[in-house]
């Protein structure tokens, strides 16, 4: 159902919901045209409203489109009952003709601690606190709220920790409840611990009385009476507008009212007549002398109506009914701020994505990197083992070669200490001696070749080594920038921002003194306007009266002219001028 601006339409539209709601058996969202006109006549007959039978059987006239939703059913419902109703029902029976129409359907009471009386008065403070939003829930805070409302009625102390673990129970649910949900809760005595079922009962009428019937305070007093004088006992009730008093609490019989305004006072009274613990309330019409029972009954009687007055000359509603709209626009206000956080945090969670992508690809380039060059060096450590055990291969067989030729060096000279004798085989074996010892040299000369060479590659290995250590500093230079660049990004974002909301409370503050400077030019060309426009009218008259009147302007302080037009009638430059004139007229006369 819409939300209708009115307040009372809205209050009145929460009970309808709940007999709407009722009246859906099969949970469809529709009900049925037949039952839709009895609630419609119910409603009619309950708020006092002239009921329109024609209207009613044209607006559900038999036709082929089946049962109605809770939308098909509002314009009716705004245009025949709710636009035509007026605050002369009774409230209680309204509440109590929706109560009967949905609290057999939801409501189970073989377990409840509470009668049917007490589930309704729960019913109606549930409607009270629930959210402005269908289907009609009551959040944590405002179940909270109530319950420590009940709680004090009762006489009790609140446990904190038990509602704690109930909240917690209750936020893994849903966190919250609807109204035949919280029925239960209290129904089922979990935060009534100790107490019997007469003082739950008389705790949720005192809930129900303030919250709904708007009854502040409430209690026998003594009142003395305007024609005989006399002093009888009277149940008094508080509301924001008004003193009622009853001749007992049952509220069967209303013996009169005080009506409260913003000129109402109430003050003390000294004991008198055999009376104690008087005070005086002053209306617009009578005066009304009350006597409490104690001192301390007298003084939150008077703190009492006092709030009330002081409420009416401000014109704000009763203290529950503002607390319980306070409470609602925190909500709102949390929740925007929430929803407004929740959004911040997206978006900087997005950015950080995109910084760890980005962190992501660099760390993958210097892995890719760091991979290639450990190939790389792979490799060269491979042809430098292969080298390595070539060059070893050749020295053996070197030693080898030399090895033998040393053998044959012996077996030469053995032959010649054998045949020194034989001079001529001496000779030829001296001449084969220098051959072998001129491959021997050779020999010598390409092992000291092959040692050059080993030399070499040494030094190759060590400038390759050198190169990989180069690489190796790069690398951590690399890292280094790399952080040192995510933490200076960092560091002008954070600075971005600053200058941001400096650059933003500056705009503000420009925005400021230009306001500030243009309403100063408006009112400097409103004073020059008029200023140009006394001036042209004064100069206006000056011209028609030349010759007859002339301006008074400041002469000098010191001694007065006499001349013909009497004393200070003209200034040293005009007498100057005057005189050459008339000069230059008596030359020409001449």
């Amino acid at each position: 159902m819409g939300c209708p601006p009115d307040s009372l339409e809205w209050w009145l539209l929460k009970s309808i919901w709940h007999a709407f709601t009722a009246l859906d058996v099969d949970k469809s969202g529709k009900v049925s045209k037949s039952q839709l006109k009895v609630l419609s006549h119910n409603l009619c007959t309950v708020m006092k409203i002239p009921h329109d039978p024609v209207a009613l059987e044209e607006h559900f006239k038999d036709d082929d489109e089946g049962p109605v939703s809770n939308q098909g059913y509002m314009p009716y419902l705004n245009k025949f009952i709710l636009d035509k109703v007026q605050d002369n029902f009774d409230r209680q029976d309204f509440n109590k003709m929706c109560w009967t129409l949905c609290f057999r359907k939801n409501l189970g009471q073989s377990q409840l601690l509470i009668s049917n009386d007490d589930a309704f008065k729960i019913w109606c403070i549930f409607n009270f606190l629930s959210e402005d939003r269908y289907p009609l829930i009551i959040v944590t805070e405002e179940i909270e709220y109530f319950l420590r409302k009940l709680t004090e009625a009762m006489g009790g102390s609140w446990v904190e920790e038990r509602f704690e673990d109930y909240k917690l129970h209750l936020d893994s649910k849903q966190q919250c409840l609807n109204a035949w949900e919280l029925i239960s809760v209290v129904g089922a005595g979990h935060f009534s611990k100790g107490m019997d079922r007469q003082t739950l009962s008389m705790g949720i009428n005192d809930v129900y009385q303030e919250l709904i019937l708007d009854v502040l305070k409430q209690g026998y007093m003594m009142k003395k009476g305007h024609k005989r004088k006399n002093w009888t006992e009277r149940w008094f009730t508080l509301k924001p507008s008004s003193i009622s008093y009853y001749v007992g609490e049952d509220l069967a019989e209303q013996k009169g009212i005080i009506i409260l305004d913003g000129n109402c006072t109430v003050e003390p009274l000294p004991d008198k007549e055999g009376k104690k613990c008087l005070f005086l309330i002053r209306s617009s019409l009578k005066s009304f002398e009350i006597s409490a029972s104690d001192k301390k009954k007298k003084q939150e009687w008077i703190q009492a109506i006092q709030i009330c007055v002081s409420l009416l000359r401000q014109g704000r509603p009763a203290p529950h009914r503002e607390a319980r709209q306070k409470r609602r626009e925190l909500r709102l206000r949390q929740q925007a701020e929430q929803e407004e956080l929740e959004l911040r945090m997206r978006e900087l969670q997005t950015a950080n994505e995109a910084k760890q992508l980005e962190l992501e690809k660099m760390r993958k380039a210097l892995e890719e990197s760091a991979a290639n060059a450990a190939e790389e060096e792979k490799k060269r450590l491979q042809t430098q083992t292969e080298l390595q055990d070539r060059y070893k291969m050749d020295l053996e067989r070197e030693k080898l070669v030399r090895q033998q030729m040393e053998e044959q060096m012996a077996q030469k000279s053995t032959e010649l200490e054998q045949y020194l004798q034989r001079v001529r085989e001496l000779e030829d074996m001296y001449r084969q001696l220098e051959d072998a010892l001129e491959d021997e040299r050779r020999a010598r000369q390409d092992e000291e070749t092959v040692r050059k060479l080993q030399a070499r590659l040494l030094e190759e290995e060590a400038m390759k080594r050198a190169e990989l250590e180069q690489i190796h500093l790069r690398q951590q230079r690399a890292i280094s920038e790399t952080e040192a660049e995510k933490q200076e990004l960092e560091r002008e974002r954070l600075a971005k921002e600053s200058a941001l909301q400096a650059a933003m409370k500056q705009l503000e503050h420009l925005e400021q003194e230009r306001q500030g400077a243009l309403e100063q030019y408006q009112t400097v060309m409103k004073k020059l306007e008029d200023a140009a426009n006394n001036t042209k009218s004064w100069k206006h008259k000056v011209a028609e009266h030349e010759g007859l009147l002339r301006l008074i302007q400041p002469g000098s302080k010191g001694q007065k002219l006499i001349t013909n037009w009497g004393p200070a009638a003209f200034s040293e430059a005009e007498l100057s001028l005057r005189e050459k004139k008339w000069q230059e007229m008596k030359n020409q006369a001449e």
